[in-house]
């Protein structure tokens, strides 16, 4: 069965799309996993980062085009779930994507609506608030799906998170994303509590597989885009107004998150890796549609931005395999 693991906060600007998708690449590329991507942000920012203005053109404009909307859609009409799943590839980031859809917004009342009657118990609330782990069962033959979520504590986000095994918390170094912590953990409490009511009261045990969520754990956080100097051996750490901030996050995290969903047995602390300041190569990647370290001279890669690139492949590299190894893929 294919490991599902959501990439999730509810502060903004934390680098979250950026660090799915490189950790995406990485596992596919250098672990040789079968890798999807399913875009569950309105935004859609996984998915323009990863296809190039033509084929975003042929997702939006064409009727014959697949995105997340077909497989909700249906759902949305009272017909319930899509049989069809149509992926598409990516050929920079070598991994398959599910691309995502503005209209994606449009479920949000829907499904907010509906999480009312499945906290009831209602079956049919609870197979709309299942649609995301329904969708899984169609993805078992891949050995990742990575789901990239929009900055929200709302419905969708609860959707999602029911049809992940683990989620993963990228975090900008800053007294924010230290607050964001207790906001997760209070909703995250809040909901599973009510979804385990609503199972044990289920109208119509036949009408929706309960079975279909996931047990939810926390795989730990990347901290991203402090700024680096070089102490006396030679290694790159964070400044001390990040430091301050960092040492921080380990026990708040452990604390709050980790009691709420509670991380794999193996897990002795919850630092996955740290992500530097990267400066121009973020929006150069982001141009060339292209992971980090999968930049070249083509894409604009000048002198000392080489070593940089390379820097890069060992700095996502120890996230990604923090993530898998603990998954259990690596």
């Amino acid at each position: 069965m294919a490991k599902s693991i959501a990439f999730f906060n509810n502060k903004g600007g934390v680098g979250k799309t950026t660090l799915l998708c490189n950790v995406a690449a990485y596992a596919s590329e250098v672990r040789d996993l079968s890798v999807l991507v399913i875009d569950a942000d309105p935004q859609c920012n996984a998915t323009q980062y990863m296809f190039d203005d033509k084929r975003l053109s042929y997702f939006y404009e064409e009727t014959s085009s697949f995105t997340i909307h077909n497989v909700i859609r249906p759902l949305s009409l009272g017909k319930g779930y899509s049989k069809e799943l149509t992926v598409s590839n990516s050929p920079r980031f070598a991994v398959d994507v599910l691309p995502g859809d503005p209209r994606l917004a449009l479920t949000e009342d829907l499904l907010a609506k509906d999480w009312g009657s499945a906290i009831g118990g209602d079956s049919r609330g609870m197979r709309t608030t299942l649609m995301f782990a329904e969708l899984m069962k169609r993805c078992d033959h891949y050995d990742l799906v990575l789901f990239d979520v929009g900055p929200s504590l709302g419905s969708i986000n609860r959707s999602v998170l029911l049809a992940s095994d683990y989620f993963v918390a990228p975090m900008s170094i800053d007294i924010f994303s230290v607050k964001a912590i207790d906001n997760i953990a209070a909703w995250l409490s809040r909901w599973r509590k009510q979804w385990s009511v609503g199972v044990e009261n289920v109208d119509d045990p036949d009408e929706v597989d309960t079975k279909l969520a996931r047990s939810l754990g926390f795989l730990g956080y990347a901290s991203q885009h402090y700024i680096a100097k070089t102490d006396g051996s030679g290694a790159k750490r964070a400044v001390n107004a990040y430091e301050k901030i960092m040492k921080q996050f380990e026990s708040i995290v452990a604390s709050e998150l980790s009691t709420v969903a509670p991380a794999p047995n193996q897990i002795d602390h919850f630092l996955l890796g740290s992500i530097p300041n990267l400066h121009s190569l973020i929006p150069m990647s982001q141009s060339a549609r292209a992971p980090v370290f999968g930049l070249k001279a083509s894409d604009g890669v000048r002198g000392a931005h080489f070593s940089k690139v390379k820097d890069a492949r060992d700095t996502f590299g120890i996230v990604a395999d923090q993530i898998l190894q603990r998954v259990g893929l690596h």
